[in-house]
């Protein structure tokens, strides 16, 4: 039975909480809490939450708020529990902690995040490794478009700084997973290797830390910090494509701890070949290693990273509004996890079940859904007319080099565009067998990376097919 003063210290707690919210924050998100228990041996509270998803957004936007509240209220350093109900049917719940110190603490650094870090964090257990702990190997759906670039950075974590595959330069779309990916990689090696400097660092972030030691003239201070780290993490590093100074820094922290042996990961939205503005003697470094691409999860993975989400959180969608998230959402990740946001957010608010009705209104706001997808005639005619070439002679045997070249392009824009399996992109590009469209994408895949100029040529004939649309 809960007490009636523990139950006015809640009562108390949702007043202040008001106080500092919408209406419609305070109904959506703090009404639906029920107070359960309160122990004053360990000043544990219990409450109850409708849902795993519920209770993941309060942490994400509102774990601070709530703990100033209690904090105030009972006062008492508050270890915060939720009952959550995961089969409303069976009456089935169960139990989760609440991650708000450790949010609390891992935010605290960011007031001095825009410094430049010094010798003075030398111990490994003073160094915030600045990783996302959502973000693991567990939480990182393996599927055929990252296969290759997970297994890699598995081998990383377990050997850093000791396999083949350093540096470790990881590229793709927005949305398709490298963030996860990279912070998966430090999270695991952290795990396994506690006394190691892991950090991750956006390179936005590095930039404004260098301006900053420039500025307070302790330049020297901000390489040598970055000279000690273990396993250096730096994502986006495209956005260094305008700061030759950066660059340059850069470069001297890079040669130093390749030299000694310290694992390097590296992220960015196109290969080092079509990284403008970067110099040779960095192109090279970063390709001396391992370049993976992580594409965009097709169809199948999609759902896979929709049930497995569903599952994490206690959700419940219908197979069919799942299966149009997938089919929609255009192979991005971030795109996924926004819609089913909305979908829950929206079913709590106005109360409503989330089916095919309601994923097309969430889509039509969250997505820009092409509604008219490339057709194989599309890009044989697009990739033809650009090589100047006939179709015919595409579909013919002759082995001439142009060719055989736009017969390959044709081939790898119909495997990224289009749903066909190889099989059937063969069958429509000269009658091919299944073998010699995966040997073509792979010929031009390889290429991409090392030829800048061909780079070119395909970024050119995807601007045309923006124009088809």
């Amino acid at each position: 039975m809960v007490s009636k003063q523990h139950q006015a210290l809640w009562d108390y707690c949702l007043q202040l909480i008001r106080q500092n919210v919408s209406e419609q924050q305070y109904k959506t998100w703090f009404e639906p809490i029920v107070f359960e228990s309160f122990s004053e041996a360990d000043a544990t509270l219990l409450v109850q939450v409708p849902s795993a998803y519920f209770c993941e957004y309060l942490e994400q936007h509102y774990v601070r708020l709530m703990y100033w509240a209690l904090t105030n209220s009972f006062k008492a350093n508050i270890c915060l529990r939720y009952r959550v109900v995961t089969d409303k049917e069976h009456n089935l719940t169960t139990q989760l902690g609440s991650d708000g110190p450790t949010f609390i603490n891992t935010l605290q650094p960011t007031t001095r995040g825009n410094k430049a870090p010094t010798m003075l964090d030398a111990a490994p257990s003073d160094l915030d490794p600045q990783l996302d702990v959502h973000k693991s190997f567990n939480s990182f759906i393996e599927g055929d478009s990252n296969k290759l670039p997970r297994t890699v950075g598995l081998s990383i974590a377990e050997h850093p700084g000791k396999s083949t595959f350093n540096p470790f330069f990881l590229y793709g779309p927005s949305g398709c997973g490298k963030t996860h990916l990279i912070n998966a990689i430090g999270l695991k090696c952290k795990e396994m290797y506690p006394h190691k400097r892991v950090l991750y660092v956006s390179a936005r972030l590095f930039q404004v830390q260098f301006t900053d030691a420039v500025r307070h003239n302790t330049t020297n201070d901000f390489i040598n910090f970055y000279q000690s780290i273990d396993v250096l993490i730096v994502d986006d590093i495209q956005e260094w494509a305008t700061s030759p100074k950066t660059l340059d820094t850069f470069f001297f922290i890079f040669d130093h701890l390749f030299r000694i042996g310290k694992q390097i990961i590296l992220a960015s939205d196109r290969p080092p070949v079509d990284l403008e503005g970067v110099k040779d003697r960095l192109l090279t470094r970063f390709s001396c290693g391992l370049i993976a691409e992580l594409e965009k999860p097709n169809p199948k993975l999609c759902i896979d990273i929709l049930n497995a989400k569903c599952r994490r959180d206690g959700l419940k969608i219908p197979a069919n509004v799942i299966d149009f998230i997938a089919e929609t959402a255009n192979g991005s990740v971030r795109d996924l996890e926004g819609v089913v946001n909305q979908l829950l957010a929206y079913s709590i608010v106005y109360n409503s079940a989330v089916d095919m009705r309601l994923a097309e209104r969430v889509i039509k706001r969250a997505v820009k859904v092409d509604n008219k997808p490339l057709t194989i005639d599309d890009i044989l005619e697009t990739v033809c007319s650009h090589f100047n070439v006939s179709p015919q002679h595409v579909f013919g045997r002759s082995r001439k080099h142009d060719l055989v070249q736009v017969r390959q392009i044709s081939m790898y824009f119909a495997q990224k565009y289009t749903k066909m399996p190889a099989s059937r992109i063969g069958q429509l590009i000269g009658n091919r067998d299944h073998s010699t469209v995966i040997h073509s994408c792979s010929t031009v895949e390889q290429r991409l990376k090392v030829d800048k100029a061909f780079s070119d040529e395909l970024t050119s004939i995807e601007n045309a097919f923006k124009l088809k649309k």
